[in-house]
C-alpha cells in the first residue's frame, strides 16, 4: 500500500502513539484514532485548550486485519453499535465515516428503540464527510511514522 498521510487532533504533540482504553466507548473501539481530512483533526483539537494536530506518514502492513467501510451501511451501523457497547473485534484497523455527535445521539435512539433502522438512515445525513482509521492494535502502531505537529489557530 502506498504511504498516505494522517493526522490526530489533539492538546499536545503525540510523536509516540498508543491505543488508550478510556472509559467512553467509541466508534471502532479502543485505539489510536486519525482522519486524513486535516480539517477535521483541527476540529477535534479545538475540543482543548492547547490545540495540536499531530502529522504522520503511514504504511499500512499487508499482514495487518483491515476493515474498512467504504459507506455508511448497515454493517457500518451494527458495527458502531458492537463497538460502542463494549463488544471487541479481531481487526489491527478499522477505516470509515465517523459517527459525529449528532449521529451518536441517533444511534442512541436506534439502539434504545425509540427509532426504526430506517428511521436512522433518513436522519444520518452527514452536513460535511467524517473520516476515522482507528489503529487497535500495538502491530498497526509500527504503520504509523510521526512527522511533526501544527499548533492550531482559533
Amino acid at each position: 500500500m502506498a504511504i498516505m498521510t494522517v493526522y490526530h487532533g489533539g492538546y499536545q504533540p503525540v510523536s509516540e502513539p498508543e491505543i488508550r482504553v478510556g472509559r467512553n466507548t467509541k466508534d471502532f473501539g479502543p485505539g489510536f484514532y486519525c482522519t486524513v481530512i486535516k480539517e477535521q483533526a483541527q476540529r477535534w483539537a479545538k475540543r482543548y485548550n492547547s490545540k495540536v494536530v499531530s502529522i504522520y506518514d503511514v504504511k499500512i502492513s499487508p499482514s495487518l486485519k483491515i476493515k474498512e467501510f467504504k459507506e455508511m451501511t448497515d454493517e457500518w451501523l451494527d458495527f458502531i453499535v458492537d463497538c460502542r457497547s463494549g463488544k471487541p473485534h479481531e481487526f489491527d484497523i478499522v477505516i470509515g465515516a465517523m459517527a459525529d455527535d449528532q449521529i451518536y445521539n441517533y444511534i442512541s435512539d436506534y439502539v434504545d428503540g425509540t427509532i426504526t433502522r430506517e428511521q436512522f438512515w433518513v436522519l444520518a445525513k452527514f452536513k460535511y464527510p467524517t473520516h476515522q482509521i482507528n489503529f487497535c492494535t500495538e502491530e498497526s502502531l509500527k504503520c504509523l511514522e510521526y512527522r511533526g505537529c501544527e499548533e492550531v489557530k482559533m
